[in-house]
């Protein structure tokens, strides 16, 4: 089943790969450079609702731990998978995107495969 997901990362290397490896599998991709383009994507999209997203904790403008905080508040958003990928792998990093809303995390580097098994397991 064909599902809408953001990607949002400052890496385009990192960018591309997830965005790639979600294509490949049957969904429809839309990428931000960070939190504050994620938004702003977010409110320019119509006629559909991401339904699911992967957010870098590390990024210039509004980090991942923000934007997760500015999502959880917009009713369309509240309760979607949201999974961080990051270098970060401290557990007080962990937790702290736990409290933001993150539903899951993944640590950098990762196989393609275990992106989408994450998204077979969150959305089904």
């Amino acid at each position: 089943m064909k599902r809408l997901i953001m990607v949002v990362d400052d890496s385009p290397s990192v960018r591309q790969l997830v965005s790639l490896t979600l294509t490949n599998a049957g969904h429809e991709v839309v990428d931000a450079l960070d939190g504050s383009d994620a938004l702003d994507k977010l409110n320019s999209i119509e006629g559909k609702k991401v339904e699911m997203m992967f957010v870098d904790v590390n990024m210039p403008n509004m980090n991942g731990l923000d934007f997760i905080r500015h999502v959880r508040r917009l009713p369309d958003y509240r309760f979607i998978p949201i999974v961080m990928v990051t270098t970060e792998a401290h557990i007080t990093k962990r937790q702290e995107g736990k409290s933001a809303g993150a539903t899951a995390w993944i640590v950098k580097p990762f196989k393609p495969d275990q992106l989408l098994n994450i998204v077979t397991k969150l959305l089904g």
